[in-house]
């Protein structure tokens, strides 16, 4: 169907939350590229949202997929289930979490989390430690309460009354955590690296003094790492990056590759859930775990985190050579392939539509930063082909 079409289509029956899209419909994928339905290839450098750790069309994801699809796709975690209890197991061989729950989606195992620290809690007979501790800027999740954690004003919009007792303090400043914290506080929640904020990695200091902090007021140290989970930082896990271990860390986004899938992972110590205290009807579901174990396989076993880290270094490092020369590059920032480049002049958008005509998809994020989260199998020379065309489209600008 042309694009035309599917635009009349979207207008007519589908609810506006994405305001006017790019002009364009993709029909296929392969490795980092996508094709339109005019046949045009585009280097995928968003990776839907660092979500296609793979890039497009994997064999080994699609395969698996496939495969599963051919057994059963559901059949409810009232049974056991051989592909959630193995991935379960990989998740914990290979980071500091002792027990999985699955969900479907980041808000989702955000919102596990949440419940999973405040069910610690009572349990604990701390009846009256239910307030959590966010950051400004942050961005937790679209559910009522993943938006009351999350630290800018403009997703609270409409909401109000906002789910109660969150609230959110400046980053990388100790003083106001420490403040912060009460005979209330049951968590303090935390993406290492905010990335719907504009890539913006922690102070490894203030991190290490977090945690220090919550061991010693029995606050429960929550790492959101839906966005920087499953290798994109150059680690398999963003808490790598700061010699610190959380009790409690999310994922989603690249976990399945595509496929949607979330998880709570969680330390001993605050492993609480029991039966009848969360679930989920499609949370961990044969196929979507069958995907995150191809992913979490073909990470691992095809050196994507190294390659990636590498790759990533080579693009960051070109970037801010091209910033040397060029004033219109205020900063560049990130780890691994999650880069952030902020402008000095409030042209992002107008950039990511001229680099979108060149066949490059970024995004940016407000008015003043570019955002890349490629797939993990980018070449070098593919990424600094990305920095040779954001280079020439920063030219005109210069005055």
């Amino acid at each position: 169907m042309d694009l035309q079409t599917i635009k009349q289509y979207d207008k007519q029956y589908f609810m506006n939350t994405y305001g006017d899209r790019t002009n364009v419909m993709f029909t296929h994928g392969k490795g980092i590229y996508l094709y339109s339905s005019d046949n045009k290839k585009y280097m995928d450098l968003l990776a839907g949202i660092a979500v296609n750790a793979l890039g497009h069309a994997h064999p080994t994801l699609t395969n698996a997929i496939i495969e599963q699809t051919k057994k059963y796709i559901h059949c409810s975690s009232l049974y056991y289930i051989d592909t959630q209890a193995i991935l379960a197991k990989k998740l914990v061989e290979n980071s500091c979490a002792n027990k999985i729950f699955f969900s479907n989606s980041g808000a989702e195992a955000n919102e596990g989390a949440i419940k999973l620290a405040r069910v610690y809690h009572k349990k604990k007979g701390n009846l009256n430690k239910y307030e959590i501790i966010t950051l400004e800027k942050s961005f937790h999740g679209r559910t009522l309460a993943t938006i009351a954690a999350t630290g800018q004003e403009k997703y609270h919009k409409h909401y109000d009354p906002l789910t109660p007792k969150f609230k959110s303090i400046p980053k990388n400043n100790i003083q106001a955590l420490k403040n912060a914290i009460n005979e209330n506080t049951c968590a303090f929640m935390i993406e290492p690296i905010q990335g719907e904020s504009g890539v913006n990695p922690l102070d490894i200091n203030y991190v290490q003094q977090a945690r220090k902090i919550c061991d010693d007021f029995d606050v429960v140290l929550i790492f959101d790492e839906v966005q920087c989970g499953m290798g994109r930082t150059g680690t398999l896990f963003g808490y790598e990056h700061f010699d610190v271990q959380p009790d409690i860390f999310t994922l989603a986004k690249a976990l399945g590759g595509g496929f949607p899938i979330g998880a709570v992972c969680a330390i001993d110590k605050v492993a609480s859930f029991e039966p009848g205290d969360h679930g989920s009807t499609f949370g961990g579901n044969p196929l979507a775990c069958a995907a995150g174990i191809a992913v979490i396989d073909t990470l691992i076993n095809d050196n994507l985190v190294q390659s990636g880290n590498t790759v990533g270094n080579s693009i960051i490092d070109s970037l801010k050579n091209v910033m040397t020369s060029c004033v219109l590059i205020k900063e560049v920032r990130g780890m691994g392939l999650m880069i952030g480049i902020e402008l000095t002049k409030p042209i992002a958008k107008e950039i990511k539509n001229k680099l979108f005509d060149q066949g490059f998809l970024v995004g940016s994020v407000g008015e003043n930063i570019l955002r890349i989260l490629p797939p993990l199998i980018i070449t070098i020379e593919e990424g600094l082909s990305f920095v040779t065309a954001l280079e020439n489209a920063l030219q005109e600008y210069i005055k």
